[in-house]
Protein backbone atom coordinates (compact mmCIF):
# COMPACT_ATOMS: atom_id res chain seq x y z
CA UNK A 1 0.00 0.00 0.00
CA UNK A 2 1.30 3.46 -0.93
CA UNK A 3 2.15 5.78 1.93
CA UNK A 4 -0.42 8.44 2.72
CA UNK A 5 0.53 11.84 1.31
CA UNK A 6 -0.60 14.82 3.37
CA UNK A 7 -0.13 18.54 2.77
CA UNK A 8 -0.65 21.45 5.17
CA UNK A 9 -2.47 24.65 4.24
CA UNK A 10 -2.25 27.70 6.52
CA UNK A 11 -4.64 30.63 6.91
CA UNK A 12 -2.95 33.53 8.68
CA UNK A 13 -5.95 35.78 9.31
CA UNK A 14 -6.60 38.90 11.34
CA UNK A 15 -7.41 37.06 14.55
CA UNK A 16 -5.59 33.72 14.29
CA UNK A 17 -3.62 31.22 12.25
CA UNK A 18 -5.45 28.05 11.25
CA UNK A 19 -3.75 24.99 9.76
CA UNK A 20 -5.31 22.01 8.00
CA UNK A 21 -3.51 18.75 7.21
CA UNK A 22 -5.25 17.29 4.16
CA UNK A 23 -4.91 13.93 2.42
CA UNK A 24 -3.91 14.69 -1.18
CA UNK A 25 -5.92 11.84 -2.70
CA UNK A 26 -9.20 12.06 -0.79
CA UNK A 27 -9.34 15.63 0.51
CA UNK A 28 -9.98 14.32 4.02
CA UNK A 29 -8.85 16.66 6.79
CA UNK A 30 -6.61 14.50 8.98
CA UNK A 31 -5.40 17.16 11.41
CA UNK A 32 -6.13 20.73 12.49
CA UNK A 33 -4.29 23.38 14.47
CA UNK A 34 -5.00 26.93 15.58
CA UNK A 35 -3.15 29.73 17.36
CA UNK A 36 -4.56 33.16 18.24
CA UNK A 37 -3.22 36.58 17.25
CA UNK A 38 -3.61 39.87 19.07
CA UNK A 39 -4.58 43.11 17.34
CA UNK A 40 -3.98 46.56 18.79
CA UNK A 41 -7.06 48.45 19.91
CA UNK A 42 -5.50 51.92 19.85
CA UNK A 43 -5.80 54.55 17.13
CA UNK A 44 -5.30 51.94 14.40
CA UNK A 45 -5.27 48.22 13.72
CA UNK A 46 -1.79 46.72 13.97
CA UNK A 47 -0.15 43.36 14.76
CA UNK A 48 3.40 42.20 15.37
CA UNK A 49 4.39 39.95 12.42
CA UNK A 50 6.61 37.91 14.73
CA UNK A 51 3.49 36.58 16.47
CA UNK A 52 2.20 35.37 13.09
CA UNK A 53 5.42 33.39 12.67
CA UNK A 54 5.12 31.86 16.13
CA UNK A 55 1.44 31.11 15.50
CA UNK A 56 2.29 29.37 12.24
CA UNK A 57 4.62 26.98 14.04
CA UNK A 58 2.09 26.34 16.80
CA UNK A 59 -0.82 25.78 14.42
CA UNK A 60 1.27 23.53 12.19
CA UNK A 61 2.33 21.43 15.16
CA UNK A 62 -1.32 21.15 16.19
CA UNK A 63 -2.14 19.24 13.00
CA UNK A 64 0.14 16.38 14.05
CA UNK A 65 1.70 16.33 10.57
CA UNK A 66 4.26 19.15 10.72
CA UNK A 67 7.23 16.79 10.54
CA UNK A 68 5.70 14.72 7.72
CA UNK A 69 3.99 17.25 5.43
CA UNK A 70 4.64 16.51 1.76
CA UNK A 71 4.19 20.20 0.84
CA UNK A 72 2.89 23.40 2.44
CA UNK A 73 1.33 26.69 1.41
CA UNK A 74 0.36 29.86 3.28
CA UNK A 75 -2.62 32.13 2.61
CA UNK A 76 -2.86 35.41 4.49
CA UNK A 77 -4.98 38.45 5.13
CA UNK A 78 -4.84 40.88 2.23
CA UNK A 79 -3.44 44.41 2.10
CA UNK A 80 -1.39 44.38 5.33
CA UNK A 81 1.85 46.37 5.26
CA UNK A 82 4.84 44.46 6.66
CA UNK A 83 8.06 46.48 6.78
CA UNK A 84 11.37 44.69 7.38
CA UNK A 85 14.88 45.95 8.10
CA UNK A 86 18.09 44.68 6.51
CA UNK A 87 18.19 41.75 8.93
CA UNK A 88 14.63 40.68 8.04
CA UNK A 89 13.14 41.86 11.35
CA UNK A 90 9.96 43.99 11.45
CA UNK A 91 10.69 47.73 11.61
CA UNK A 92 7.32 48.29 13.31
CA UNK A 93 4.01 46.47 13.80
CA UNK A 94 2.22 45.63 10.56
CA UNK A 95 -0.64 47.86 9.46
CA UNK A 96 -3.67 45.63 8.91
CA UNK A 97 -6.23 45.82 6.14
CA UNK A 98 -8.85 47.35 8.47
CA UNK A 99 -6.62 50.21 9.66
CA UNK A 100 -8.24 53.30 8.13
CA UNK A 101 -5.64 55.92 9.08
CA UNK A 102 -4.34 56.03 5.50
CA UNK A 103 -7.60 57.51 4.16
CA UNK A 104 -6.01 60.93 3.41
CA UNK A 105 -3.16 59.26 1.52
CA UNK A 106 -5.64 57.13 -0.47
CA UNK A 107 -7.53 60.30 -1.41
CA UNK A 108 -4.29 61.98 -2.47
CA UNK A 109 -3.39 59.01 -4.66
CA UNK A 110 -6.81 59.00 -6.30
CA UNK A 111 -6.59 62.74 -6.95
CA UNK A 112 -3.03 62.60 -8.29
CA UNK A 113 -3.63 59.82 -10.81
CA UNK A 114 -7.40 59.96 -11.31
CA UNK A 115 -9.88 57.25 -10.40
CA UNK A 116 -10.51 56.09 -13.97
CA UNK A 117 -6.79 55.94 -14.77
CA UNK A 118 -5.74 54.12 -11.62
CA UNK A 119 -8.61 51.64 -12.07
CA UNK A 120 -7.44 51.03 -15.63
CA UNK A 121 -3.84 50.46 -14.54
CA UNK A 122 -4.25 48.50 -11.32
CA UNK A 123 -7.84 47.23 -11.55
CA UNK A 124 -8.99 49.01 -8.38
CA UNK A 125 -9.61 52.44 -6.91
CA UNK A 126 -7.46 52.52 -3.75
CA UNK A 127 -8.98 53.12 -0.34
CA UNK A 128 -7.35 53.23 3.09
CA UNK A 129 -7.25 49.42 3.05
CA UNK A 130 -4.81 49.20 0.14
CA UNK A 131 -1.12 48.72 0.85
CA UNK A 132 -0.11 51.65 -1.37
CA UNK A 133 -2.01 54.08 0.86
CA UNK A 134 -0.52 52.51 3.99
CA UNK A 135 3.04 52.94 2.71
CA UNK A 136 2.31 56.59 1.87
CA UNK A 137 0.91 57.04 5.40
CA UNK A 138 4.03 55.56 6.98
CA UNK A 139 6.31 57.88 4.99
CA UNK A 140 4.18 60.85 6.04
CA UNK A 141 3.85 60.12 9.78
CA UNK A 142 7.08 58.23 10.55
CA UNK A 143 9.71 58.96 7.90
CA UNK A 144 12.48 57.68 10.19
CA UNK A 145 10.86 54.23 10.30
CA UNK A 146 10.24 54.30 6.55
CA UNK A 147 13.90 55.13 6.04
CA UNK A 148 14.97 51.94 7.83
CA UNK A 149 12.86 49.70 5.61
CA UNK A 150 14.84 47.28 3.45
CA UNK A 151 11.87 45.12 2.32
CA UNK A 152 8.11 45.57 1.99
CA UNK A 153 5.93 42.49 2.20
CA UNK A 154 2.32 41.39 2.49
CA UNK A 155 1.49 39.12 5.44
CA UNK A 156 1.60 35.90 3.45
CA UNK A 157 4.81 37.01 1.69
CA UNK A 158 6.50 37.56 5.04
CA UNK A 159 5.62 34.07 6.27
CA UNK A 160 6.53 32.36 2.98
CA UNK A 161 9.91 34.09 3.03
CA UNK A 162 10.55 33.08 6.65
CA UNK A 163 9.69 29.50 5.75
CA UNK A 164 11.57 29.16 2.47
CA UNK A 165 13.99 32.08 2.27
CA UNK A 166 12.37 33.17 -1.02
CA UNK A 167 11.31 36.80 -1.44
CA UNK A 168 8.28 36.06 -3.60
CA UNK A 169 4.55 36.68 -3.87
CA UNK A 170 1.71 35.75 -6.23
CA UNK A 171 -0.44 37.79 -8.58
CA UNK A 172 -3.57 37.35 -6.43
CA UNK A 173 -2.26 38.97 -3.27
CA UNK A 174 -0.16 41.48 -5.23
CA UNK A 175 -3.33 42.74 -6.94
CA UNK A 176 -4.57 44.07 -3.59
CA UNK A 177 -1.64 46.42 -3.06
CA UNK A 178 -2.69 49.20 -5.41
CA UNK A 179 0.71 49.11 -7.14
CA UNK A 180 0.37 45.98 -9.31
CA UNK A 181 -1.35 45.48 -12.66
CA UNK A 182 -1.37 42.84 -15.40
CA UNK A 183 1.96 44.12 -16.69
CA UNK A 184 3.58 43.83 -13.25
CA UNK A 185 4.45 46.48 -10.69
CA UNK A 186 3.21 49.93 -11.72
CA UNK A 187 6.29 52.14 -11.47
CA UNK A 188 4.18 55.28 -11.80
CA UNK A 189 2.23 54.45 -8.65
CA UNK A 190 5.40 53.37 -6.84
CA UNK A 191 7.10 56.63 -7.74
CA UNK A 192 4.09 58.64 -6.59
CA UNK A 193 4.17 57.02 -3.12
CA UNK A 194 7.97 56.97 -2.89
CA UNK A 195 8.49 53.20 -2.84
CA UNK A 196 11.56 51.66 -4.47
CA UNK A 197 10.48 48.57 -6.47
CA UNK A 198 13.70 46.86 -5.33
CA UNK A 199 12.08 46.53 -1.89
CA UNK A 200 9.29 44.34 -3.28
CA UNK A 201 9.13 40.56 -3.77
CA UNK A 202 9.18 38.81 -7.12
CA UNK A 203 5.72 37.92 -8.46
CA UNK A 204 5.78 34.24 -9.40
CA UNK A 205 3.46 32.73 -12.04
CA UNK A 206 0.47 30.63 -10.96
CA UNK A 207 1.38 27.13 -9.82
CA UNK A 208 5.05 27.95 -9.23
CA UNK A 209 7.02 26.70 -6.25
CA UNK A 210 8.48 29.35 -3.95
CA UNK A 211 11.16 27.06 -2.51
CA UNK A 212 11.49 24.44 0.19
CA UNK A 213 11.28 24.55 3.98
CA UNK A 214 14.62 25.64 5.41
CA UNK A 215 16.48 23.67 8.08
CA UNK A 216 15.69 24.18 11.75
CA UNK A 217 12.06 25.23 11.31
CA UNK A 218 8.86 23.72 12.75
CA UNK A 219 7.96 21.97 9.46
CA UNK A 220 9.64 19.16 7.57
CA UNK A 221 12.95 20.30 6.11
CA UNK A 222 12.93 20.23 2.31
CA UNK A 223 9.14 20.13 1.92
CA UNK A 224 8.07 22.11 -1.17
CA UNK A 225 6.52 25.52 -0.40
CA UNK A 226 3.94 26.98 -2.80
CA UNK A 227 3.77 30.71 -3.51
CA UNK A 228 0.70 31.14 -1.30
CA UNK A 229 -1.86 33.86 -1.93
CA UNK A 230 -4.34 36.24 -0.30
CA UNK A 231 -7.19 34.94 1.82
CA UNK A 232 -9.99 35.65 -0.65
CA UNK A 233 -8.04 34.08 -3.50
CA UNK A 234 -7.34 31.03 -1.34
CA UNK A 235 -11.02 30.64 -0.46
CA UNK A 236 -11.86 30.72 -4.18
CA UNK A 237 -9.32 27.94 -4.70
CA UNK A 238 -10.68 26.05 -1.70
CA UNK A 239 -14.13 26.04 -3.28
CA UNK A 240 -12.83 25.04 -6.71
CA UNK A 241 -14.75 28.08 -7.93
CA UNK A 242 -15.83 28.27 -11.58
CA UNK A 243 -16.60 31.53 -13.43
CA UNK A 244 -20.00 33.01 -12.65
CA UNK A 245 -20.46 31.25 -9.29
CA UNK A 246 -20.94 34.01 -6.67
CA UNK A 247 -19.60 33.78 -3.13
CA UNK A 248 -20.58 35.78 -0.06
CA UNK A 249 -18.14 35.50 2.84
CA UNK A 250 -19.14 36.52 6.37
CA UNK A 251 -16.15 37.18 8.59
CA UNK A 252 -14.53 40.15 10.32
CA UNK A 253 -15.11 41.74 6.93
CA UNK A 254 -17.86 40.88 4.50
CA UNK A 255 -16.98 40.12 0.90
CA UNK A 256 -18.80 39.10 -2.24
CA UNK A 257 -16.81 37.86 -5.22
CA UNK A 258 -16.72 35.56 -8.23
CA UNK A 259 -14.06 34.22 -10.57
CA UNK A 260 -14.12 36.34 -13.73
CA UNK A 261 -13.03 35.75 -17.30
CA UNK A 262 -12.16 39.38 -18.03
CA UNK A 263 -10.04 41.88 -16.12
CA UNK A 264 -12.19 44.22 -13.97
CA UNK A 265 -11.64 47.98 -13.83
CA UNK A 266 -14.48 49.72 -11.93
CA UNK A 267 -13.83 53.47 -11.61
CA UNK A 268 -16.67 53.78 -9.07
CA UNK A 269 -14.53 51.85 -6.59
CA UNK A 270 -17.34 49.47 -5.61
CA UNK A 271 -15.66 46.45 -7.21
CA UNK A 272 -11.98 45.77 -6.58
CA UNK A 273 -10.36 44.29 -9.68
CA UNK A 274 -8.28 41.59 -8.03
CA UNK A 275 -6.48 38.78 -9.80
CA UNK A 276 -7.11 35.24 -8.67
CA UNK A 277 -4.38 32.78 -7.68
CA UNK A 278 -4.49 31.12 -11.10
CA UNK A 279 -4.62 32.97 -14.42
CA UNK A 280 -7.97 34.69 -14.10
CA UNK A 281 -9.58 37.45 -12.09
CA UNK A 282 -11.50 37.83 -8.84
CA UNK A 283 -13.72 40.93 -8.87
CA UNK A 284 -14.67 41.59 -5.26
CA UNK A 285 -16.65 44.01 -3.10
CA UNK A 286 -15.70 44.30 0.57
CA UNK A 287 -17.18 45.86 3.69
CA UNK A 288 -15.20 46.42 6.88
CA UNK A 289 -18.09 45.78 9.24
CA UNK A 290 -19.62 42.34 9.29
CA UNK A 291 -19.81 39.66 12.01
CA UNK A 292 -17.89 41.59 14.68
CA UNK A 293 -20.06 44.67 14.18
CA UNK A 294 -23.29 42.69 14.46
CA UNK A 295 -21.99 40.85 17.52
CA UNK A 296 -21.22 44.23 19.07
CA UNK A 297 -24.81 45.34 18.50
CA UNK A 298 -26.03 42.11 20.10
CA UNK A 299 -23.83 42.78 23.15
CA UNK A 300 -25.05 46.38 23.44
CA UNK A 301 -28.64 45.14 23.33
CA UNK A 302 -27.96 42.35 25.81
CA UNK A 303 -29.14 39.68 23.38
CA UNK A 304 -27.71 36.52 21.85
CA UNK A 305 -26.70 36.81 18.23
CA UNK A 306 -29.68 34.65 17.12
CA UNK A 307 -32.25 36.62 19.15
CA UNK A 308 -33.66 38.58 16.22
CA UNK A 309 -37.25 39.58 15.47
CA UNK A 310 -38.89 40.53 12.19
CA UNK A 311 -40.79 43.72 11.51
CA UNK A 312 -40.25 47.32 12.51
CA UNK A 313 -38.89 50.36 10.69
CA UNK A 314 -35.40 50.63 12.16
CA UNK A 315 -32.35 50.95 9.92
CA UNK A 316 -28.83 50.29 11.19
CA UNK A 317 -25.69 51.23 9.28
CA UNK A 318 -23.15 49.29 11.38
CA UNK A 319 -20.08 51.33 10.41
CA UNK A 320 -18.36 50.87 13.76
CA UNK A 321 -14.85 51.02 12.29
CA UNK A 322 -15.48 53.43 9.44
CA UNK A 323 -16.37 51.72 6.18
CA UNK A 324 -14.76 50.64 2.91
CA UNK A 325 -17.87 50.12 0.74
CA UNK A 326 -19.12 52.80 0.65
CA UNK A 327 -15.72 54.50 1.17
CA UNK A 328 -16.39 56.27 4.49
CA UNK A 329 -13.30 55.73 6.65
CA UNK A 330 -14.35 58.32 9.23
CA UNK A 331 -17.97 57.17 9.53
CA UNK A 332 -19.54 55.81 12.70
CA UNK A 333 -22.57 53.60 13.23
CA UNK A 334 -26.00 55.04 12.55
CA UNK A 335 -29.41 53.98 13.90
CA UNK A 336 -32.46 55.49 12.20
CA UNK A 337 -36.21 54.99 12.23
CA UNK A 338 -36.75 54.05 15.88
CA UNK A 339 -40.35 53.95 17.17
CA UNK A 340 -41.92 53.41 20.59
CA UNK A 341 -42.71 49.86 19.60
CA UNK A 342 -39.24 49.01 18.19
CA UNK A 343 -37.96 45.93 19.99
CA UNK A 344 -34.33 44.98 20.73
CA UNK A 345 -34.76 41.95 18.46
CA UNK A 346 -35.90 44.16 15.57
CA UNK A 347 -32.92 46.46 16.11
CA UNK A 348 -30.54 43.51 16.04
CA UNK A 349 -32.13 42.25 12.84
CA UNK A 350 -31.63 45.72 11.36
CA UNK A 351 -27.92 45.43 12.14
CA UNK A 352 -27.80 42.15 10.19
CA UNK A 353 -29.67 43.83 7.33
CA UNK A 354 -27.27 46.76 7.26
CA UNK A 355 -24.25 44.47 7.15
CA UNK A 356 -25.62 42.37 4.27
CA UNK A 357 -27.27 45.05 2.13
CA UNK A 358 -24.09 46.49 0.61
CA UNK A 359 -22.85 43.04 -0.38
CA UNK A 360 -26.03 41.85 -2.08
CA UNK A 361 -26.37 45.24 -3.80
CA UNK A 362 -22.87 44.81 -5.25
CA UNK A 363 -23.40 41.21 -6.39
CA UNK A 364 -24.50 41.93 -9.95
CA UNK A 365 -21.73 44.54 -10.34
CA UNK A 366 -19.17 41.92 -9.27
CA UNK A 367 -20.43 39.43 -11.85
CA UNK A 368 -20.51 41.99 -14.66
CA UNK A 369 -17.02 43.22 -13.79
CA UNK A 370 -15.72 39.71 -14.41
CA UNK A 371 -17.49 39.39 -17.73
CA UNK A 372 -20.40 37.28 -16.46
CA UNK A 373 -24.09 38.00 -16.94
CA UNK A 374 -25.91 37.95 -13.59
CA UNK A 375 -27.84 34.69 -13.29
CA UNK A 376 -30.35 34.81 -10.42
CA UNK A 377 -30.90 31.05 -10.54
CA UNK A 378 -27.27 30.26 -9.63
CA UNK A 379 -26.98 29.61 -5.87
CA UNK A 380 -24.96 31.98 -3.74
CA UNK A 381 -22.20 30.13 -1.87
CA UNK A 382 -22.22 31.32 1.76
CA UNK A 383 -18.92 30.89 3.61
CA UNK A 384 -16.98 32.35 6.53
CA UNK A 385 -17.47 32.34 10.27
CA UNK A 386 -21.04 33.64 10.08
CA UNK A 387 -22.22 31.24 7.37
CA UNK A 388 -23.63 28.68 9.81
CA UNK A 389 -25.56 31.23 11.85
CA UNK A 390 -29.30 30.94 11.30
CA UNK A 391 -29.84 34.71 11.47
CA UNK A 392 -27.11 35.31 8.89
CA UNK A 393 -28.53 32.65 6.57
CA UNK A 394 -32.07 34.00 6.77
CA UNK A 395 -30.87 37.57 6.19
CA UNK A 396 -28.84 36.63 3.09
CA UNK A 397 -31.76 34.60 1.72
CA UNK A 398 -34.23 37.43 2.30
CA UNK A 399 -32.10 40.25 0.89
CA UNK A 400 -30.53 38.38 -2.04
CA UNK A 401 -33.62 36.55 -3.29
CA UNK A 402 -31.29 33.71 -4.34
CA UNK A 403 -30.89 30.13 -3.31
CA UNK A 404 -28.03 29.84 -0.84
CA UNK A 405 -25.64 26.92 -0.58
CA UNK A 406 -23.60 26.45 2.60
CA UNK A 407 -20.54 24.26 1.90
CA UNK A 408 -19.96 21.58 4.52
CA UNK A 409 -16.18 22.15 4.33
CA UNK A 410 -14.75 24.41 7.02
CA UNK A 411 -11.73 26.74 6.93
CA UNK A 412 -11.85 27.24 3.17
CA UNK A 413 -8.89 29.63 3.13
CA UNK A 414 -6.62 27.00 4.69
CA UNK A 415 -8.23 24.38 2.45
CA UNK A 416 -7.40 26.48 -0.61
CA UNK A 417 -3.80 26.80 0.55
CA UNK A 418 -3.72 23.01 0.99
CA UNK A 419 -5.00 22.58 -2.58
CA UNK A 420 -2.23 24.90 -3.75
CA UNK A 421 0.34 22.77 -1.92
CA UNK A 422 -1.15 19.56 -3.33
CA UNK A 423 -1.00 20.98 -6.85
CA UNK A 424 2.79 21.18 -6.56
CA UNK A 425 2.84 17.39 -6.22
CA UNK A 426 0.05 16.30 -8.55
CA UNK A 427 0.55 18.74 -11.44
CA UNK A 428 -3.13 19.72 -11.40
CA UNK A 429 -4.40 23.30 -11.17
CA UNK A 430 -5.20 24.03 -7.54
CA UNK A 431 -8.90 24.65 -8.20
CA UNK A 432 -9.15 21.26 -9.94
CA UNK A 433 -7.69 19.66 -6.81
CA UNK A 434 -10.45 21.28 -4.72
CA UNK A 435 -13.17 20.16 -7.13
CA UNK A 436 -11.80 16.63 -6.89
CA UNK A 437 -12.05 16.99 -3.11
CA UNK A 438 -15.72 18.12 -3.56
CA UNK A 439 -15.25 21.01 -1.15
CA UNK A 440 -18.20 23.14 -2.29
CA UNK A 441 -20.84 20.53 -1.56
CA UNK A 442 -23.30 21.40 1.17
CA UNK A 443 -26.87 22.12 2.18
CA UNK A 444 -28.96 24.07 -0.32
CA UNK A 445 -31.42 26.64 1.08
CA UNK A 446 -34.30 27.41 -1.26
CA UNK A 447 -34.80 31.05 -2.28
CA UNK A 448 -37.42 33.32 -0.74
CA UNK A 449 -39.03 36.48 -2.09
CA UNK A 450 -36.53 39.32 -2.08
CA UNK A 451 -37.28 41.89 0.64
CA UNK A 452 -37.31 44.97 -1.56
CA UNK A 453 -38.89 47.16 1.14
CA UNK A 454 -35.98 46.67 3.55
CA UNK A 455 -33.40 47.16 0.78
CA UNK A 456 -35.05 50.42 -0.28
CA UNK A 457 -35.35 51.62 3.33
CA UNK A 458 -31.61 51.12 3.83
CA UNK A 459 -30.76 52.71 0.47
CA UNK A 460 -32.97 55.71 1.28
CA UNK A 461 -31.26 56.14 4.66
CA UNK A 462 -27.86 56.06 2.93
CA UNK A 463 -28.97 58.71 0.45
CA UNK A 464 -30.40 61.01 3.10
CA UNK A 465 -27.97 60.53 5.94
CA UNK A 466 -25.08 62.77 6.87
CA UNK A 467 -22.86 59.67 6.87
CA UNK A 468 -22.23 60.28 3.19
CA UNK A 469 -20.64 63.68 3.78
CA UNK A 470 -17.01 63.52 2.83
CA UNK A 471 -17.40 60.41 0.67
CA UNK A 472 -15.24 60.32 -2.47
CA UNK A 473 -16.91 61.70 -5.55
CA UNK A 474 -17.25 58.29 -7.17
CA UNK A 475 -19.40 57.09 -4.27
CA UNK A 476 -21.83 60.00 -4.22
Amino acid sequence: MAAQRVVIGFDSSTQSTKALAVDIDTGAVVGQGRAAHTVSEGSGRESDPEQWWRALGEAGAGTGWADRAAAVSIAGQQHGLVTLDAAGAPVRPALLWNDVRAAPQAAELRAAIGVAEIARRTGSVPTAAFTAAKWAWLRAVDPAAAGRVAAVRLPHDFLTERLSGAAVTDRGDASGTGWWGPDGYDHGVLSRIGLDPELLPQVLPPGAQAGVVRPGLPLRQGAPVATGTGDNMAAALGLGLLPGQPVLSLGTSGTVYAVGRTRPADPSGTVAGFADALGGWLPLACTLNCTFAVDRFAALLGRGREDVESGGTAVVLPYLDGERTPDLPAASGLVHGLRHDTTPGQLLQAAYDGAVQTLVAALDDVLRAGGEAPAPDVPLLLIGGGARGQAWQRTVLRLSGRAVQVPAARELVALGAAAQAAALLTGEPADAVARRWRTAEGRLLEPVTRDEATLERIADTLRRSGALQGAPAQDR
